[in-house]
Protein backbone atom coordinates (compact mmCIF):
# COMPACT_ATOMS: atom_id res chain seq x y z
CA UNK A 1 0.00 0.00 0.00
CA UNK A 2 3.17 2.25 0.78
CA UNK A 3 4.42 1.49 -2.37
CA UNK A 4 1.69 2.30 -4.10
CA UNK A 5 1.14 5.72 -2.76
CA UNK A 6 4.48 6.05 -3.29
CA UNK A 7 4.23 5.62 -7.26
CA UNK A 8 0.78 7.87 -7.21
CA UNK A 9 2.96 10.32 -5.64
CA UNK A 10 5.90 10.25 -7.79
CA UNK A 11 3.36 10.45 -11.02
CA UNK A 12 1.85 13.77 -9.27
CA UNK A 13 5.19 15.01 -8.81
CA UNK A 14 6.05 14.54 -12.52
CA UNK A 15 2.66 15.57 -13.45
CA UNK A 16 2.84 18.93 -11.15
CA UNK A 17 6.54 20.13 -13.02
CA UNK A 18 5.19 19.28 -16.34
CA UNK A 19 2.23 21.33 -16.05
CA UNK A 20 4.63 24.39 -14.43
CA UNK A 21 7.48 24.00 -17.04
CA UNK A 22 4.37 24.27 -19.75
CA UNK A 23 3.55 27.52 -17.90
CA UNK A 24 6.86 28.89 -18.22
CA UNK A 25 7.86 27.50 -21.24
CA UNK A 26 4.80 28.50 -23.40
CA UNK A 27 4.84 32.24 -23.59
CA UNK A 28 8.74 32.32 -24.06
CA UNK A 29 8.16 29.89 -27.25
CA UNK A 30 5.46 32.09 -28.09
CA UNK A 31 7.19 35.26 -27.93
CA UNK A 32 10.15 33.66 -30.02
CA UNK A 33 7.62 32.41 -32.63
CA UNK A 34 5.73 35.97 -32.68
CA UNK A 35 8.92 37.80 -33.84
CA UNK A 36 10.38 35.23 -36.29
CA UNK A 37 6.90 35.17 -37.84
CA UNK A 38 6.27 38.98 -37.56
CA UNK A 39 9.48 40.18 -39.14
CA UNK A 40 8.18 37.62 -42.47
CA UNK A 41 5.09 39.61 -42.38
CA UNK A 42 6.62 43.26 -41.67
CA UNK A 43 9.20 42.66 -44.60
CA UNK A 44 6.41 41.68 -47.12
CA UNK A 45 4.00 44.34 -45.61
CA UNK A 46 6.89 46.64 -46.74
CA UNK A 47 7.54 45.68 -50.09
CA UNK A 48 3.44 46.40 -50.54
CA UNK A 49 4.11 49.96 -49.23
CA UNK A 50 6.98 50.81 -51.50
CA UNK A 51 4.93 49.62 -54.50
CA UNK A 52 2.05 51.06 -53.10
CA UNK A 53 3.78 55.06 -53.14
CA UNK A 54 5.21 54.19 -56.40
CA UNK A 55 1.94 53.65 -58.03
CA UNK A 56 0.99 56.44 -56.46
CA UNK A 57 3.54 58.76 -57.99
CA UNK A 58 2.49 57.73 -61.25
CA UNK A 59 -1.16 57.58 -61.38
CA UNK A 60 -2.24 60.50 -58.28
CA UNK A 61 -4.25 57.35 -56.48
CA UNK A 62 -3.65 54.06 -54.57
CA UNK A 63 -5.22 51.16 -55.52
CA UNK A 64 -7.21 48.16 -53.20
CA UNK A 65 -6.96 45.43 -55.87
CA UNK A 66 -3.93 43.22 -55.28
CA UNK A 67 -4.37 42.32 -59.01
CA UNK A 68 -3.85 45.80 -60.51
CA UNK A 69 -0.21 46.35 -57.78
CA UNK A 70 1.09 43.75 -59.15
CA UNK A 71 0.72 44.21 -62.64
CA UNK A 72 2.09 47.91 -62.25
CA UNK A 73 5.17 46.21 -60.10
CA UNK A 74 5.69 43.73 -62.91
CA UNK A 75 4.48 45.19 -66.82
CA UNK A 76 4.47 49.17 -66.05
CA UNK A 77 7.34 51.61 -66.00
CA UNK A 78 8.52 54.46 -64.27
CA UNK A 79 9.27 58.35 -65.52
CA UNK A 80 13.00 59.36 -64.17
CA UNK A 81 15.41 62.29 -64.80
CA UNK A 82 19.13 62.30 -65.14
CA UNK A 83 21.93 64.54 -65.87
CA UNK A 84 23.28 64.60 -69.62
CA UNK A 85 26.63 65.68 -68.29
CA UNK A 86 28.61 66.65 -65.26
CA UNK A 87 27.58 69.87 -64.38
CA UNK A 88 31.28 70.28 -62.92
CA UNK A 89 32.27 69.74 -66.85
CA UNK A 90 32.68 73.28 -67.82
CA UNK A 91 33.47 71.95 -71.98
CA UNK A 92 30.73 70.07 -71.79
CA UNK A 93 28.05 72.31 -70.07
CA UNK A 94 29.30 75.16 -72.62
CA UNK A 95 29.17 72.72 -75.80
CA UNK A 96 24.89 71.16 -74.39
CA UNK A 97 24.11 75.11 -73.67
CA UNK A 98 25.31 76.45 -77.38
CA UNK A 99 23.16 73.57 -78.53
CA UNK A 100 20.15 74.56 -76.56
CA UNK A 101 19.59 71.73 -74.12
CA UNK A 102 19.19 71.29 -71.07
CA UNK A 103 21.30 69.05 -68.62
CA UNK A 104 18.62 67.00 -67.99
CA UNK A 105 17.11 63.86 -69.86
CA UNK A 106 13.94 61.33 -68.91
CA UNK A 107 13.93 57.78 -69.37
CA UNK A 108 11.84 54.69 -68.08
CA UNK A 109 12.60 52.01 -66.19
CA UNK A 110 10.83 48.94 -65.56
CA UNK A 111 9.17 49.07 -62.27
CA UNK A 112 10.23 46.18 -60.53
CA UNK A 113 14.21 46.98 -61.59
CA UNK A 114 14.01 49.90 -59.71
CA UNK A 115 11.88 51.04 -56.33
CA UNK A 116 12.83 48.20 -54.29
CA UNK A 117 16.99 48.62 -54.89
CA UNK A 118 19.20 47.47 -53.12
CA UNK A 119 17.27 44.17 -52.73
CA UNK A 120 16.22 42.34 -55.30
CA UNK A 121 12.22 41.39 -55.27
CA UNK A 122 11.63 38.25 -57.88
CA UNK A 123 7.97 37.88 -59.81
CA UNK A 124 7.02 35.49 -57.21
CA UNK A 125 7.77 37.71 -54.29
CA UNK A 126 5.20 39.83 -56.53
CA UNK A 127 2.59 37.58 -57.38
CA UNK A 128 2.14 36.48 -53.48
CA UNK A 129 2.15 40.26 -52.14
CA UNK A 130 -1.34 39.57 -51.18
CA UNK A 131 -0.90 36.69 -48.99
CA UNK A 132 0.61 36.62 -45.48
CA UNK A 133 3.59 35.20 -44.67
CA UNK A 134 3.45 31.41 -42.66
CA UNK A 135 -0.08 30.60 -43.70
CA UNK A 136 0.76 28.52 -46.33
CA UNK A 137 -0.71 30.92 -49.26
CA UNK A 138 -4.33 30.87 -47.51
CA UNK A 139 -4.82 34.34 -45.30
CA UNK A 140 -4.49 37.44 -47.45
CA UNK A 141 -3.93 40.54 -46.09
CA UNK A 142 -6.37 43.29 -46.42
CA UNK A 143 -5.78 45.98 -48.48
CA UNK A 144 -8.27 49.43 -49.07
CA UNK A 145 -7.76 52.66 -50.84
CA UNK A 146 -9.39 55.67 -50.92
CA UNK A 147 -10.03 60.02 -50.97
CA UNK A 148 -10.82 61.78 -47.91
CA UNK A 149 -11.42 65.39 -47.51
CA UNK A 150 -9.58 67.01 -44.88
CA UNK A 151 -11.35 70.02 -42.53
CA UNK A 152 -9.52 72.19 -44.96
CA UNK A 153 -11.13 71.21 -48.00
CA UNK A 154 -7.96 69.04 -49.25
CA UNK A 155 -8.78 65.71 -51.28
CA UNK A 156 -5.95 63.11 -50.03
CA UNK A 157 -5.80 59.17 -51.25
CA UNK A 158 -5.37 56.66 -48.97
CA UNK A 159 -4.90 53.73 -48.48
CA UNK A 160 -4.50 51.07 -45.50
CA UNK A 161 -3.14 47.60 -45.80
CA UNK A 162 -3.04 45.03 -42.80
CA UNK A 163 -2.37 41.57 -41.52
CA UNK A 164 -4.45 40.68 -38.14
CA UNK A 165 -2.82 38.81 -35.45
CA UNK A 166 -5.21 36.19 -35.71
CA UNK A 167 -4.23 35.20 -39.64
CA UNK A 168 -0.81 34.23 -38.86
CA UNK A 169 -0.39 33.53 -35.16
CA UNK A 170 -3.51 31.73 -34.05
CA UNK A 171 -2.69 28.08 -33.31
CA UNK A 172 -3.83 25.39 -31.02
CA UNK A 173 -0.91 25.19 -29.22
CA UNK A 174 -0.88 29.22 -28.57
CA UNK A 175 -4.37 30.53 -28.70
CA UNK A 176 -4.37 31.89 -25.05
CA UNK A 177 -1.58 33.80 -26.10
CA UNK A 178 -2.81 35.35 -29.08
CA UNK A 179 -6.51 36.24 -27.24
CA UNK A 180 -3.76 37.72 -24.76
CA UNK A 181 -1.97 39.33 -27.00
CA UNK A 182 -5.16 40.75 -28.87
CA UNK A 183 -6.70 42.53 -25.86
CA UNK A 184 -3.45 43.84 -24.43
CA UNK A 185 -3.27 46.08 -27.68
CA UNK A 186 -6.64 46.54 -27.99
CA UNK A 187 -7.34 48.08 -24.69
CA UNK A 188 -3.73 48.75 -22.90
CA UNK A 189 -2.01 50.27 -26.01
CA UNK A 190 -4.80 51.01 -28.54
CA UNK A 191 -2.91 49.66 -31.28
CA UNK A 192 -4.45 47.19 -34.52
CA UNK A 193 -4.04 43.93 -32.94
CA UNK A 194 -1.74 43.02 -36.34
CA UNK A 195 0.71 44.55 -38.69
CA UNK A 196 -0.36 47.73 -40.88
CA UNK A 197 0.40 50.33 -42.62
CA UNK A 198 -1.46 53.10 -43.80
CA UNK A 199 -4.98 54.85 -42.63
CA UNK A 200 -7.99 55.32 -43.99
CA UNK A 201 -9.61 57.71 -41.65
CA UNK A 202 -6.73 59.71 -42.13
CA UNK A 203 -3.73 61.01 -44.93
CA UNK A 204 -0.83 59.22 -42.84
CA UNK A 205 0.16 56.44 -45.36
CA UNK A 206 4.05 56.49 -44.57
CA UNK A 207 3.68 55.11 -40.83
CA UNK A 208 3.78 51.05 -40.65
CA UNK A 209 2.61 50.06 -36.56
CA UNK A 210 6.04 48.44 -36.54
CA UNK A 211 8.03 51.99 -36.78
Amino acid sequence: MKKLFQIILAVAIVGLVYVIYVQISTPIRFDKETKAKKAQVIDRIKDIRTAQRAFKSKYQHFTASFDSLSAFVLTDTLELERKIVDEDDSAAMAMLKKSGKKNIEKFKIAVIDTIFAPKKVTRQDVENFRFIPGTGNKAQFIMEAGIITTESKVVIPVVECRAPYKAFLDTVAYRQEVINLIDEEQNNFNRYPGVKFGSMDSGNNEAGNWE
